[in-house]
């Protein structure tokens, strides 16, 4: 998860965070770097590419994506990439493994689940979900998500989403509830479809949840799994986030997922953490 200081993405009018370079293979832009490395990409690039890769391999019109469980097996290089995806299909679901490679080594594998849309007519008292919509709406809100610590530059934070802080302080540790939109293409010549945005968003809650000075220590996520019960509507997607960190060196992350219309899913990180060199 990478969060850092903002920088206007008017520099890459027309730039996209990955570009197709003809079947399976992928150019990521500097638009996908992360905060912990220069060379590796923050990790809501490749879970917005899975994302990407997952609805394409559906037979067809008609499927939404309703889980998404990404490994993010080493750090994922700003570099040439290739995906290879396994498709089981049946009437109901669409089953799609897929793995990603930066030359024949696997950095980051992802198993995602599409469901074949079936309006129900449902009783207009089902009992729901307990959270309260995040609020206030992106429109009422003029502060950035800023992490203290993290290193400014073009990235896949500051260059490629918007951010807008609803609840809690992002400079400090604690809950947090922000607003995420991509400001630019994820994958160039493909519409940003909900279930991208989704998934993009998804790898926030650590940093936005963060309790750990960034300083001082890393705490990135080695996997995140995204669960949807309804396509999110309209650009933005929230997180309401919180972090739990104990000294074993492992943390977790728990994410509600919001649309502007209320709760659309859930998502979670398990962070690994450790102290920075000479820290």
């Amino acid at each position: 998860m990478a969060l850092h200081e903002t920088t206007s993405d008017e520099s890459h009018p027309r730039a996209a965070v990955f570009t197709g370079l003809g079947g399976d293979a992928w150019q990521p832009s500097d638009l996908s770097r992360g905060p912990w490395d220069p060379r590796a990409q923050h990790g809501g690039a490749p879970c917005g590419l899975f994302a990407h890769v997952a609805e394409r391999a559906a037979p067809g019109p008609g499927w939404q994506l309703a889980r998404l469980t990404v490994e993010l097996v080493k750090p994922v290089p700003v570099a040439p990439l290739v995906t290879r995806a396994q498709v089981q299909s049946s009437r109901a679901t669409v089953r799609v493994g897929i793995d990603l490679l930066a030359g024949e080594v696997v950095v980051a594998r992802a198993h995602a689940l599409l469901l074949a849309r079936n309006p129900l007519a449902l009783p207009a008292d089902l009992p729901g979900w307990p959270p309260q919509p995040l609020r206030p709406l992106p429109r009422d809100c003029n502060e950035r998500v800023r992490i203290p610590g993290l290193p400014e530059g073009v990235s896949f934070y500051s260059s490629a989403m918007d951010t807008r802080v609803a609840e809690g302080d992002s400079t400090r540790p604690g809950p947090c509830g922000a607003w995420f939109r991509l400001a630019v293409p994820l994958v160039q010549g493909a519409a940003n479809s909900p279930a991208m945005r989704a998934a993009a968003a998804a790898d926030f809650g650590n940093g936005l949840s963060w309790v750990l000075p960034a300083d001082r220590f890393l705490f990135t996520n080695a996997d995140m799994s995204l669960n949807l019960f309804r396509a999110p509507e309209g650009e933005w997607i929230g997180l309401r986030s919180a972090t739990e960190a104990h000294g074993d060196g492992a943390g977790l992350v728990v994410s509600q997922l919001y649309d502007e219309r209320g709760p659309v899913g859930l998502a979670t990180q398990t962070l690994v953490l450790r102290e920075r060199a000479g820290a």
